[in-house]
């Protein structure tokens, strides 16, 4: 086997062989594209909402499925940590970049392929139910964003959870923060403007038709932005790994 596929191949393994890591992304493609297609039945022809931005109704789900995916993204290391094994990781690849890489490479695969399969399904349940012109300016763009919002959160909470290096702490700050947390910020008048340049809300922006009143950016720079979270989060948990002791 060769030592530049080793980390790769070994970070697969163990995400194929524990229950906890494979589990996640089945359930955040369930989550997704199960409530979407149940929102889409019950509400998508009566309510206004969901009819003004196609997106709205689509990307539903995502809302629930999202948690699991940064769950995900906390776990593929988080539980090095926890578990204390992360010094054995390290002890048979002693580069941390190559050890690090290799889970931002792993995080990155599953998170496209979440991706994929959660806008597929959701973009099957919308055409059977309330239907969805394909047509429409900005459809392949929201799309497109849809499947690369799921690996830029997996990344950005996996490189969170190095900097943190802890899993339950990972697990308590992160999840709640993306279920809950960012939503709230928005809501609140004086923290709204500071609120939309954080990464789950500019990234959500991207998944949009229509243009927000007040959003200082387009949708394509709201991806733009998480990304840019995204790396600097990775960059900074590159950086504990480094300097600190595992």
């Amino acid at each position: 086997m060769s030592t530049r596929t080793y980390p790769l191949r070994a970070e697969w393994a163990k995400f194929a062989t524990l229950r906890s890591l494979w589990a996640a992304p089945l359930l955040a493609v369930a989550l997704g594209t199960g409530i979407t297609a149940a929102v889409q039945a019950a509400y998508g022809h009566s309510d206004g909402s969901l009819r003004d931005d196609p997106m709205e109704g689509l990307y539903y789900g995502l809302n629930f499925g999202q948690v699991a995916v940064a769950c995900l993204g906390v776990l593929l290391i988080g539980q090095e940590y926890a578990s204390g094994t992360l010094s054995t990781s390290l002890a048979a690849v002693p580069d941390r970049l190559r050890l690090y890489r290799a889970k931002l490479l792993l995080g990155t695969g599953l998170g496209l392929a979440v991706g994929l399969a959660t806008v597929g399904g959701q973009l099957a349940a919308t055409a059977a139910t309330v239907g969805l012109d394909l047509s429409v300016p900005g459809t392949a763009r929201a799309l497109a964003a849809g499947v690369l919002y799921h690996p830029l959160l997996l990344v950005l909470c996996l490189a969170l959870t190095t900097v943190l290096r802890n899993q339950t702490a990972a697990l308590g700050l992160l999840t709640p923060a993306v279920f809950l947390g960012t939503t709230a910020l928005a809501a609140v008048p004086g923290l709204r403007d500071a609120a939309r340049f954080l990464p789950d809300r500019a990234g959500q922006y991207a998944l949009r038709l229509a243009d927000t009143p007040g959003v200082p950016y387009g949708h394509t720079t709201g991806l733009l932005l998480m990304a840019a979270w995204t790396a600097a989060a990775a960059l900074g948990g590159l950086r504990t790994l480094r300097r600190k002791d595992a």
